[in-house]
This record gives structure tokens, C-alpha cells and sequence, in this order.
């Protein structure tokens, strides 16, 4: 293989990918490898979750605003982006409440799939970012994200299926992202008590047995030294982030020390690799180099 290496992150939403897997992209871009984030939906039904963005021009325009948002992001990280072109299903308020016609969340899987199939026959990525199997938490949009990772994982490779979206081609590996998990915030709790700091996580890690953790972490990414560039691509998504709000309670100097690392669960694989790993492409430099093209 000669060609560079090439990650792959697959969002539900413009801001997912501040918020998963933010600095892990931004350090392998800056180490020369291709990055591409691809947004499934334009998060046209996202609320306004950042009280100093609530004006009622922003939330008619939502779409629009949440694409530049999504521009800006992109560029502080240094990846490349693109969207599939599929509609939010919003957030529905209880689990009997049915989505908007046509929306994301009802398409039909091949449907769905086919764009993404597109996308990475076109890209060709090694490695692939993605949710688990609940979504990473119980969105519609973050639910069907995971559904179609995994069958165009399987299936862009395989010439006989897609036709019309281009040549085969197979990632090697498929990850989920494991950000939010009671370890980590075990870690951030301790070190911000013992600093005598308020920490807001002993509610949330008390009632952990609710959210049991289905995937063992496998691999961790260091990518501390770009703390700072995942935490300005999280503003840079104005409606969603508020600068005073749960994403920036952690020093991100105790983030660093503590916890300098973004964590993964490895789904899929095709190349034989030893555990834990802190590359997502171990396993895949042999015969591949970033400074090729």
C-alpha cells in the first residue's frame, strides 16, 4: 500500500465531532494524515442548548447557522468535511413519540447506508470512527450513525453490493468511541477534590450501575497537547456549546495530567494488532506512509 494513511470520523450532528473524538483527529491531522469527518444529518432539529445563543433568528435559520458552525469547527481541527444530506429527527421527548416523516432515523437501512458506502469508496479510509450500538447515548440519528458504519464497513468493499457508488473499497479497522466512561471520570472526580475544586461528577459516577459499560476500552489515543484545539472546535459550535457549561467544568490542565488520552473500543478489524493499543492504526503502518500520497 502507498497510499497516505486515512481516518474517517462518521457524526449524527454538526458538533458530534467536537465533542467525540475531537483531539484525537486534530493530532493525527496535524501529523499528516487524511481526516475526514462525514455528518450524517445538518442538525436542522437541534435545540438551542447555549442560553446566550436563545434568539429566535438563530432558531428559524438553525440549519444554516448549524453548517457554518459545523465550517468553522472543521477548519480549527484541520480535517476535511462533508454531509450526507439527511434530515434530523430531533429528539424525541419519550420513546411513543414518532419521528418526522421522512427524517434520518425511519430511513431505510440501505438508504441510508448508500451515501456512506459512497463516501468511503471515494475516501478510501483505513480506520473508521463511529458510535456503539446504543448510539453512545439513545438518539435516533446517533442509533442509526452505528447501524450504517457497520454496513458500510462490510459492504464497501464488496463489489457486488452498491452498485453505482463507485470502486470497492475495504477500511481495516472500525472503532467506537468509549469518551464517557466511569474510569475517566473516576480520575477527573479524584484530582479535582484533592485540588479542592468542585467537581461535578459524584452524582453521575453514585448511580453508574444505571449505565452499565457494554464495550471494554482497547485502545487510548494520546492527544492531550490538543485539548485546547477540541475545546475551541466545541465553541466554534455556538448554539450547542455553552462556554460556562458541563464541557469546560474540568480544568483542561487537570485533563491533561489526569486523563490525557481520547478511548476507543475496537469493533471491527482486518489486521492482527496487540492490545491495549494507542494507535488506532496499529497494525496498518506496515507499507503505509502519511508523508506518501
Amino acid at each position: 500500500m502507498s497510499a497516505s494513511l486515512r481516518l474517517m470520523a462518521v457524526h449524527a450532528h454538526p458538533d458530534d465531532e467536537s465533542s467525540k473524538g475531537a483531539a484525537t483527529m486534530a493530532r493525527y491531522a496535524a501529523e499528516g494524515v487524511s481526516v475526514l469527518v462525514v455528518t450524517c444529518t445538518g442538525g436542522e432539529r437541534g435545540s438551542i442548548l447555549n442560553p446566550k445563543m436563545d434568539r429566535p433568528d438563530i432558531l428559524e435559520n438553525m440549519g444554516e447557522v448549524r453548517r457554518l458552525e459545523m465550517e468553522k469547527a472543521r477548519q480549527i481541527l484541520g480535517v476535511d468535511q462533508r454531509f450526507l444530506g439527511f434530515v434530523d429527527s430531533g429528539l424525541p421527548e419519550d420513546e411513543n413519540e414518532p419521528l418526522p416523516e421522512g427524517c434520518f432515523g425511519l430511513q431505510p437501512l440501505e438508504t441510508a447506508s448508500a451515501p456512506l458506502v459512497a463516501a468511503i469508496r471515494d475516501f478510501r479510509p483505513h480506520v473508521i470512527l463511529t458510535y456503539d450500538d446504543d448510539g453512545g447515548y439513545p438518539h435516533p440519528d446517533h442509533v442509526m450513525t452505528n447501524r450504517i458504519s457497520i454496513e458500510a464497513f462490510e459492504a464497501a468493499g464488496d463489489p457486488d453490493r452498491y452498485p453505482g457508488t463507485g470502486e470497492p473499497w475495504q477500511p481495516l479497522k472500525l472503532y467506537y468511541h468509549m469518551g464517557f466512561t466511569k474510569e475517566r471520570f473516576e480520575a477527573l472526580h479524584e484530582a479535582m477534590t484533592a485540588r479542592d475544586i468542585g467537581s461535578p461528577y459524584a452524582d453521575w459516577i453514585s448511580r453508574w450501575e444505571d449505565r452499565p459499560q457494554k464495550w471494554a476500552v482497547t485502545t487510548r489515543v494520546p492527544c492531550g497537547d490538543y485539548f485546547e484545539v477540541r475545546d475551541q472546535a466545541l465553541l466554534a459550535h455556538a448554539t450547542q456549546v455553552d462556554p460556562d457549561g458541563f464541557w469546560f467544568v474540568c480544568p483542561r490542565e487537570i485533563q491533561q495530567e489526569v486523563w490525557p488520552t481520547e478511548d476507543y473500543h475496537l469493533a471491527r478489524s482486518l489486521v492482527d494488532t496487540e492490545f491495549p493499543e494507542d494507535d488506532l492504526f496499529a497494525g496498518i503502518h506496515a507499507g503505509v506512509s502519511p508523508a506518501c500520497s
